[in-house]
């Protein structure tokens, strides 16, 4: 039973706090990792689920699926954060876990946020704790995980990957705080306008969190007219989420923004520029572009000028770090680059061709040659170190399923036709 401080402290948290989901049922989005029949809720509803990294972008439910599984389970929850915790506090909760499990039977589930933080010391003070079953950890975190944390946690852990909020997910979450009369805004006279509410849906762009905190502020700071109605329409959703509406419609964005992608990809630098300061000025994202521009930078030039993707990935940080208007600059120069750049498609055909092969040819053998000799007793596998040859020799690195396939096809333009006759020099000496 919640003391009367507890209730004080729970009437006084954010919106977003106060609807957090609690129960699976009331869990929104996520359909891929948690709907029905799927693996990870069967775990959760039969108290069978391990240690795990949920990993995706903020405001898409990681926290709150964590407690969702706590309360399912009956079991204790314990909520760190990487940032200002440390092996004192990962041992002080190993032991209370420890205990509570050999005196009570019951399981502690511990939440890392942010669990890429740790380092390597921190991360293995929990191992033990892991491979014993004192604990359950529950990674939470928006960055990689096969990247950013240590191997020895990730290889103990199933690792869940949460998309980012539907446009339909948020909406509904929204209206459902707007009338909840127990934890939401359900006891204010409240009206959302339909452009309020899409705005709402659309500058929150996926997190949950972001939209509730805003139609808080917005319900909080607007005055009730002349028959008490608190009416939030669009210019107070703009004013709480601080980002302008677009100021075109749904149909138009997309027009120019596939506009500007085949600018891109057409060569035609006047037009790109030209339709991402129009996107700009309608209200998109300026990142939004720039992560387009990257993905291009890959995808139309490649390895016909390898240097556009490292453009543009420094175009996209310095964006971030600048913000506007100064980081326009940076991203037009991208821009002026990847249009100018020579074109190549390669890379995206090796691309879907290594995934064609993968799915017919998943199962085959690493050549002999190849396999791992680092351990007692490995065999000799016959491997030629290319570097005693002058940097190349003639060996299989495929399966003999493959033997001679050619996944990556370079083209004759710009750089890359460079690698067309290195291909060539070492098809001819094999």
């Amino acid at each position: 039973m919640d003391s009367l401080f507890d209730l004080n402290i729970k009437g006084n948290a954010p919106l977003a706090e106060r609807m957090r989901p609690r129960s699976l049922d009331e869990f929104v989005g996520q359909e891929h990792i948690v709907g029905k029949g799927s693996m990870l809720r069967r775990a959760i509803l039969t108290d069978r689920l391990g240690s795990c990294i949920f990993y995706g972008p903020p405001g898409c439910g990681k926290t709150t699926l964590a407690e969702i599984i706590a309360g399912t389970t009956g079991s204790d929850f314990v909520q760190l954060n990487a940032v200002s915790s440390g092996v004192a506090d990962a041992k002080r909760v190993i032991e209370d876990a420890k205990h509570n499990l050999e005196l009570y039977g019951r399981r502690t589930y511990l939440l890392l946020d942010e669990c890429h933080r740790w380092n390597k010391a921190q991360s293995d003070s929990m191992l033990a704790a892991i491979e014993k079953g004192y604990i359950v950890f529950i990674g939470s975190t928006t960055e990689n995980p096969n990247v950013n944390m240590t191997r020895a946690i990730v290889s103990r852990c199933r690792i869940f990957e949460f998309k980012k909020l539907s446009p339909d997910d948020v909406r509904k979450a929204l209206l459902r705080a707007a009338a909840d009369k127990e934890r939401g805004l359900g006891n204010l006279d409240l009206t959302i306008t339909n452009k309020a509410l899409e705005h709402f849906v659309w500058a929150a762009d996926g997190d949950l969190r972001n939209a509730l905190n805003a139609l808080e502020m917005a319900a909080l700071t607007t005055d009730p007219d002349s028959d008490g109605k608190i009416v939030i329409d669009l210019t107070a959703a703009q004013q709480s989420i601080q980002k302008k509406a677009m100021s075109v419609d749904e149909g138009m964005y997309y027009d120019m923004l596939s506009a500007f992608c085949k600018s891109l990809r057409g060569s035609d630098s006047d037009a790109a520029i030209y339709w991402a300061e129009r996107l700009i000025h309608a209200g998109c994202d300026p990142l939004s572009i720039a992560r387009r521009t990257v993905v291009h930078s890959a995808e139309d030039v490649g390895m016909a000028d390898p240097r556009a993707l490292t453009v543009a990935v420094s175009a996209l940080v310095a964006l971030k770090n600048l913000g506007m208007p100064e980081g326009k600059i940076p991203l037009y120069e991208a821009i002026i680059y990847v249009c100018e750049a020579s074109k190549s498609p390669s890379v995206i055909k090796a691309l879907e061709a290594a995934e064609e092969l993968v799915e017919k040819h998943k199962d085959d053998d690493v050549p002999l040659a190849v396999r791992d000799t680092h351990y007692a007793g490995a065999p000799q596998t016959g491997y030629k170190y290319p570097h005693d040859f002058g940097g190349w020799v003639e060996q299989s690195y495929l399966p003999e399923s493959l033997e001679g396939a050619e996944i990556y096809r370079p083209s004759s333009n710009g750089e890359e036709k460079n690698l067309v006759r290195a291909k060539k020099i070492r098809k001819n000496k094999g």
